[in-house]
């Protein structure tokens, strides 16, 4: 279980840390945490969006960590895998690129108050540069995963 066979569409294994789509994970990892954590250490306002950067993070951090746990140990060997290996990507390269999204909204709209809330306000601008890196990993992952999906078929 060490390693995938030809036949094989997907790694298992340690041969997840030498395939290109399956690369991304460890990556997804930690920007997708420093993502949870800077927006985790702002100040939440009364009226702030940031609730769905927050879900998006922590939803793409625990489902990644089961999609990688599941490659290691070899459970991925169904024919269906490929298919959900592009699906999963794909839903969290466009959720995250709604966090983007709004992170950049509310980083925005503390700018004209950047006197009082500057630490906040560097939190937010490093909380979008980080979502919009993790949305440029999940859709790389994304299209290496449905460019495997489709050579497997």
């Amino acid at each position: 279980m060490a390693s995938s066979t030809s036949s094989d569409p997907l790694p298992s294994g340690t041969s997840v840390f030498t395939t290109v789509p399956d690369l991304f994970f460890i990556p997804e990892f930690i920007f997708g945490g420093l993502v949870w954590t800077l927006v985790a250490s702002t100040k939440v306002l009364t009226v702030n969006p940031q609730g769905w950067v927050m879900f998006v993070s922590v939803f793409c951090f625990i489902f990644t960590t089961l999609w990688f746990l599941i490659f290691i140990i070899g459970a991925n060997k169904s024919s269906i895998w490929p298919t959900l290996d592009v699906v999963y990507h794909s839903l969290a390269a466009f959720f995250y690129l709604s966090a983007a999204v709004v992170q950049a909204y509310v980083t925005i709209s503390l700018k004209s108050a950047t006197s009082i809330f500057f630490k906040e306000y560097q939190l937010d601008i490093a909380a979008v540069v980080m979502c919009y890196v993790v949305t440029l990993l999940y859709a790389l992952h994304a299209i290496f995963s449905t460019m495997r999906w489709k050579n497997s078929s």
